[in-house]
């Protein structure tokens, strides 16, 4: 007996149920998609009508008090139309830029923020791409206390150390010990500290800020490591080379050379800064702040602006000294006078007299955020300089005195922290019954570094130890 018609039958029913099957499966699938939409869509009907909303505030407080540049970045629900620097309130008041790319809108501060201090950040108006309601996004922070690194050498008490410490020298951290530390620099990342070693050989050991991971950067050759400099940007330092087998015919002479500090760079040779048509040796050089771009002064008075290879020079006529570099802004000496010079078009300008004058002018250090710092021989009522002193000169010259130093003791450098709060005072007191060390950069047997508020003048602290990491240049 044949079976083919019941399997026949059979298979066509089954495949009726899947067909049954299939016409539900997708009736149900639109349906939740349908819902989906409908659910999205409301959503997104809902989002716009109450505006953007945060979703995430982005800032770091202590990156912003150590370098121009943190940003404080809101995230909202929507793609945001433009914001203008009008809708944006800082308190306290700094100088900023603003940038719109999608949901996202960043506050970039132009200078460092001050140590230990709340700011609200808020931007009113705030509107999706589409329009809709405006709403007003505000974040409120304290930015990181100060956090500084100092130089103690042992003297004949024994070796060199750096330490680690807050701003008033409570809890002071060793962080590196050498028998012999000429010089050392502060990265965002890094420390690097130029010694000598036990065969009086130049080293440049480069660590974590916590002095972990110390290892050596390679040297042009056997000689010695003078005007040690890092860069704001790029984890890049310099330094001027001389060999130590050095004759009329050969050898390298106060030559500029930059290198990288980062682990991939760790066995690079350093980059030669060889500018043509002008003497190669170089007297004094400056990073420029926020680049790695160098402003040098050469053996034959040239002032030169180049790229941290030496590319792309350009001459900035004849000077006598580099006196320091802030912002766009540097401050030179020339044979008859002291001026300022707009690196980003070569413009000059006379640097402001200031009012009232104190005294004998010496070293002037330029500020962050405008205004100079200047180390003064204050006149006693004979005319004579009767003590040292550093004032402080706005753009329009007035002046006022930040601190003194006793009659007897000497002011041997300033530095200013990257906010432009503090000022630090390096001061050798007793000058004259104080004498100097043998090292390559000498100092006297006790130093101070005395910290200032600008403001106000008012004393902060005194701390045994030189070469504070807010500077950018050491001692001279």
């Amino acid at each position: 007996m044949s079976t083919d018609a019941p399997t026949r039958r059979s298979d066509a029913r089954r495949a009726q149920t899947r067909r049954r099957q299939g016409r539900a499966f997708a009736g149900a699938f639109a349906i939740v998609v349908a819902v989906i939409a409908v659910i999205g869509f409301g959503a997104a009907a809902v989002s716009v009508a109450l505006g953007p909303r945060v979703t995430d505030v982005s800032v770091d407080p202590e990156a912003a008090v150590s370098a121009s540049g943190s940003r404080v970045i809101f995230t909202t629900t929507q793609s945001l139309a433009d914001v203008d620097p009008s809708q944006v309130t800082i308190t306290p008041e700094t100088p900023f830029a603003v940038d719109t790319s999608g949901r996202t809108v960043g506050v970039r501060f132009a200078l460092a923020l001050r140590e230990d201090t709340e700011y609200t950040v808020s931007i009113d108006g705030v509107t999706g791409i589409g329009g809709g309601p405006a709403t007003t996004l505000t974040e409120t922070f304290r930015t990181a206390p100060a956090e500084i690194f100092l130089l103690q050498r042992g003297g004949d008490a024994g070796d060199d150390t750096i330490f680690a410490t807050s701003i008033d020298g409570e809890n002071a951290v060793p962080v590196f010990t050498h028998e012999h530390i000429e010089d050392f620099r502060a990265t965002a990342s890094h420390l690097v500290v130029s010694v000598r070693t036990a065969d009086d050989a130049a080293a440049l050991i480069v660590m974590a800020p916590d002095g972990t991971g110390a290892r050596e950067l390679p040297l042009p050759g056997d000689g010695y490591v003078t005007n040690l400099q890092a860069a704001d940007r790029g984890e890049r330092i310099g330094y001027t080379y001389s060999d130590a087998d050095l004759t009329d015919e050969s050898g390298l002479e106060s030559i500029l050379f930059t290198a990288s500090l980062s682990d991939a760079a760790a066995d690079a040779e350093p980059t030669q800064i060889e500018p043509e048509g002008v003497d190669s040796r170089v007297a004094e050089w400056r990073f420029v702040p926020d680049t790695d771009s160098v402003l040098m002064l050469t053996f034959d008075s040239t002032l030169l602006l180049a790229d941290a290879e030496g590319g792309n020079p350009a001459t900035l006529g004849n000077a006598v000294s580099i006196e320091g570099v802030a912002g766009t802004e540097a401050i030179v000496e020339r044979v008859d006078g002291t001026i300022a010079i707009d690196l980003t078009d070569a413009s000059e300008q006379p640097l402001v007299e200031p009012e009232p004058t104190f005294g004998l002018q010496g070293d002037v250090l330029p500020a962050p955020g405008g205004g100079t710092l200047r180390i003064v021989a204050v006149l006693g009522d004979d005319g004579l300089p009767e003590r040292s002193a550093v004032a402080f000169v706005d753009d329009d010259g007035a002046a006022y005195l930040v601190t003194e130093a006793d009659a007897g003791d000497a002011v041997l450098g300033i530095c200013v922290s990257p906010s432009g709060r503090y000022l630090a005072t390096l001061v050798a007191p007793d000058i004259v019954d104080n004498p100097y060390d043998q090292y390559l950069l000498p100092l006297p047997a006790q130093v101070e570094t005395r910290i200032s508020e600008i403001d106000d003048g008012s004393d902060v602290v005194a701390l045994s130890g030189s070469d504070i990491s807010w500077c950018r240049v050491p001692p001279r």
